[in-house]
């Protein structure tokens, strides 16, 4: 099956709103911005990450590219979502689906949700999804060594740490059933 732009999965309810036991993954849309600016610009967030929350502006841009669904060069698929527990946001997750069936995933809960376990079911739920449908043939993840948070939710959905660095990060990675 061919990864679907994220206009395109509004359209089928199934594939725009992957749902755990108490989240539901809801696609990123414009109106959003509003919502999301206040908790995205917590400087706690960025600890691992590095850098400082995105200006107005800059959050506005990167809204408006991660919607658009394609990378600029359009050889990948940006997947991206909205964490609702009911009517709270409490994160977004990621993936950016690559020409060689990898899907890179990221995840963030926004500080004044973090320690509930929404990033493990919205992980495990998005990295089950994604290899379910044959949207990749793996998943892949970067993770700061010092980040146990994180390594704890990547384990959880199944990702195994690799020896191979990106950026100084570990890469993790979960293999679909087709690949060795």
């Amino acid at each position: 099956m061919a990864p679907q732009r994220q206009e395109d999965q509004e359209g089928d309810e199934a594939q725009a709103r992957p749902a755990g036991a108490r989240l539901v993954l809801e696609p990123l849309r414009p109106e959003h911005e509003a919502e999301l600016a206040p908790l995205l610009a917590d400087r706690g967030l960025h600890a691992f990450t590095g850098g400082e929350p995105d200006s107005p502006a800059e959050l506005h841009a990167r809204i408006a590219r991660q919607v658009r669904g394609r990378s600029p060069d359009g050889r990948d698929v940006w997947m991206n979502w909205v964490l609702r527990d009911g009517a709270d946001a409490v994160g977004t997750v990621q993936a950016t689906l690559r020409p060689d069936r990898v899907a890179e995933v990221a995840w963030v809960v926004f500080t004044p949700f973090q320690g509930r376990g929404y990033a493990v079911e919205a992980a495990v739920v998005l990295v089950d999804r994604l290899l379910a449908t044959g949207d990749a043939d793996a998943v892949v993840a970067h993770i700061h060594p010092d980040h146990a948070a994180s390594a704890a939710v990547a384990r959880a959905a199944g990702l195994a740490p690799t020896a191979e660095r990106h950026h100084g990060e570990v890469v993790w990675r979960r293999a679909g059933s087709s690949i060795p």
